[in-house]
């Protein structure tokens, strides 16, 4: 437990103080915020007690920025937000939070209650708007409970399936004076990150799980996201190990084993490499924090079924939603794999002798699908084929280094050829809804949390990053030596794909106007690079990763020809037409 002043058994102070000095104890992680009325006795409290607060440009990119801080801390993101406009600008992002299991607490200011609902400026249903965007919403309605409900805001975060809580605080309680005692100032430290609350599943139905992975000639793997919130990098290694079992990833999942790994399969689902058809082929599958929704299953179409399925997930109302397990295992990721484990640990040498030829199988595979790749990732081509972008990128950037993937064209092409060099969240993709604009402000979160000596890239289109240029200014402003990719294409990718896919050459508002973004970042304080040769693209990626306290904008010109925007067909498009090129 964690505590602050005991010398006055009651303190008398603001509302808006209480809450900073709650913040405080919680470790004082970064807040990315925009001020206003209802809130101000709150930032002066941050002001005095030297938390770190940094005001963005708009509040869903402070939201994101929070977002991917937390999947790199494992600790809880914290936003503000002043009323109505403030308030419902951070929607979006506290879904993404929402769907992708990130703790966060959000804390807005409302209206005064003393007058609410008599026109007050800028005042709106705010939490009805929000409620369905987070676990919980939490109003102070007393003054008195401020530490109490920012320990239950926390709490909530932190349990189960991570997420969003909103701390809603009326005006007149930011501004009101209160008796506090000194006593109720403290944390629960297991609240502070994830995973917190753990379960473990239950003993019958974890050695019923053993006895089909014992039996299994051809057992896989399948990981989402669920393995990064758990922290289960090392169980998850030991069970693949001690068994000799592959592991396919979804996009979330990626880096829970290295993609280097001679038993990692690779992406699975919408796009994949080898995985898809190892799944078909498998006689047993393990599911671990997994949703099996659309873009794992290939929209429902994965070959799941007859055979025995085991769904390892924390949140129990996810199991069977898509495809009826054999085995439920309720409980946190890591445990339960310690738990399988732990079980077939008798007869484990015999049974990894015996997968080794189908383990040896992967690696050919994989071996045969980099080579058939060579083509993308080794292009010579002017505009620059994605491909050798991102090979050029996995040669410079450390193992520990951090890429950021923005939602649409950026995410599928790094999902499908980014490899991971360790275990970890070392590739932080914006999956949980998937919408563009999470680049830039996720690499000012994830660059915070990294610190200034571990690079962070992040990877986004030129509509991305179009609706959070702005958002330079406030890295600029931090002397974040952050570097952004921004894939200019001149186009909406991956929609103007789609309509090449299934309209055969009529497009509509998916062209953008040619815009030099390295011009752009000069002109805001950054360091600007355009790249239009591949042969300098590594140059400018060490460039950017030599810069320590201003950001780096590397604009590449990559393809215009919409055939060759994605990385594969997508399978909700029509058939493609003969002589089509689907990169």
């Amino acid at each position: 437990m964690t505590d602050a002043f005991r010398n006055d058994p009651v303190r008398r102070m603001l509302g808006g103080r209480a809450l900073a000095e709650m913040l405080k104890l919680a470790g004082g992680a970064p807040m990315f915020g925009m001020g206003g009325f209802q809130l101000l006795p709150f930032y002066d409290a941050v002001r005095e007690l030297g938390l770190q607060h940094t005001l963005i440009n708009d509040e869903r990119c402070g939201a994101f920025a929070a977002d991917a801080w937390s999947r790199v801390t494992r600790r809880v993101g914290v936003v503000d937000a002043t009323l109505g406009p403030g308030a419902t600008n951070l929607t979006t992002a506290l879904v993404e939070s929402l769907n992708a299991g990130v703790p966060l607490v959000a804390i807005v200011g409302d209206a005064n209650r003393q007058h609410a609902w008599k026109n007050m400026t800028q005042e709106a249903r705010q939490l009805e708007i929000l409620a369905p965007c987070v676990k919980d919403v939490i109003r102070v309605e007393v003054g008195e409970r401020v530490p109490e409900l920012v320990r239950r805001a926390f709490a909530v975060a932190t349990s189960g399936r991570p997420g969003p809580v909103i701390l809603d605080v009326p005006e007149d309680i930011a501004h009101g004076e209160f008796d506090y005692e000194a006593s109720d100032f403290y944390f629960d430290e297991a609240t502070l990150s994830i995973p917190s609350r753990t379960s473990r599943p239950g003993r019958a139905a974890t050695l019923q799980a053993a006895e089909f992975l014992r039996g299994a000639k051809r057992p896989m793997i399948l990981v989402g996201g669920g393995i990064h919130l758990s922290n289960a990098y090392a169980p998850l290694l030991r069970l693949v190990e001690q068994e000799g079992i592959p592991v396919a990833h979804t996009m979330s999942g990626k880096g829970g084993i290295a993609c280097v790994h001679p038993l990692s399969a690779g992406l699975f689902g919408r796009y994949d490499r080898i995985a898809n058809d190892l799944i078909g082929q498998a006689d047993c599958l393990l599911v671990v924090g997994c949703k099996l929704g659309e873009i794992a299953t290939k929209r429902f179409s994965l070959p799941l079924g007859g055979k025995p399925l085991i769904h390892l997930e924390v949140w129990p109302e996810e199991i069977g939603r898509t495809t009826p397990p054999t085995v439920a295992l309720v409980g946190d990721a890591g445990e339960g794999l310690a738990d399988l484990a732990d079980a077939l640990t008798d007869g484990a040498s015999a049974r990894r002798a015996a997968r080794a030829q189908y383990g040896q199988e992967v690696q050919t595979k994989m071996t045969a699908w980099i080579e058939g790749a060579e083509p993308r990732y080794g292009a010579t081509e002017r505009p620059i084929n994605m491909g050798r972008v991102i090979r050029e990128l996995m040669n410079v950037l450390p193992a520990d280094g951090i890429l950021v993937a923005d939602g649409g064209f950026a995410g599928h092409w790094t999902g499908l050829l980014f490899d991971t060099k360790q275990a970890g969240r070392t590739y932080v993709p914006d999956r949980g809804f998937a919408s563009i604009g999470y680049g830039l402000p996720g690499a000012i979160g994830a660059q915070i949390a990294a610190g200034k000596d571990r690079p962070v890239f992040a990877l986004t289109g030129d509509g991305g990053f179009n609706m959070t240029l702005g958002e330079l200014e406030t890295a600029r402003r931090l002397k974040l030596g952050l570097t952004m990719m921004v894939v200019n294409n001149a186009a909406s990718g991956y929609v103007k794909a789609l309509q090449h896919a299934m309209y055969g050459g009529r497009y509509q508002s998916s062209d953008l106007e040619e815009v030099n973004y390295a011009n752009a970042a000069e002109a805001l304080g950054c360091h600007g690079i355009r790249v239009e040769d591949p042969e300098t693209l590594a140059d400018a990626m060490r460039q950017g990763m030599a810069e320590k306290d201003r950001p780096t904008v590397i604009d590449i010109v990559v393809t215009r020809d919409p055939a060759k925007m994605l990385p594969a067909v997508d399978n909700r498009t029509a058939q493609i037409k003969k002589g089509d090129r689907i990169a």
